[in-house]
């Protein structure tokens, strides 16, 4: 995967490449560009992309974790962690791809708010 619009500043003393990279990152999150559960380039990829050392980008990440905004799990990348965008974000992510789903499945827009007032009305009960 590629990051959208990450780009380094290789001029700039500060901040450092890797907060750079955070800072973008954390962006990218928090404005819901990246959804909860979406697998980030590999460090080695990104470091090769932004033309800096993985290190670097291995920093950044590292950072990220402890930001609690990605979770790594070795071979198996690092990923956008659960709970980490705001949930007027997280929602409406999840909005368009039940849109999406029902459109596939052929429901109207009619039935597919049906199924939602449904589900509604069976957390009140």
């Amino acid at each position: 995967m590629t990051l959208p619009h990450l780009e380094v500043d290789h001029e700039s003393v500060n901040p450092p490449a890797f907060e750079q990279i955070r800072r973008q990152v954390t962006a990218l999150i928090e404005g819901g560009t990246l959804a909860e559960g979406e697998r980030l380039p590999t460090v080695r990829g990104l470091a090769a992309d932004l033309g800096v050392a993985v290190n670097t980008v291995a920093r950044a990440y590292r950072e990220l974790e402890s930001d609690g905004l990605v979770t790594t799990a070795g071979r198996a990348g690092t990923v956008v962690a659960p709970g980490s965008q705001r949930d007027d974000i997280a929602l409406r992510r999840a909005a368009e791809a039940f849109a999406q789903r029902a459109a596939v499945a052929g429901l109207s827009e009619t039935e597919a708010l049906s199924w939602v007032r449904s589900a509604f009305r069976r957390l009140s009960t």
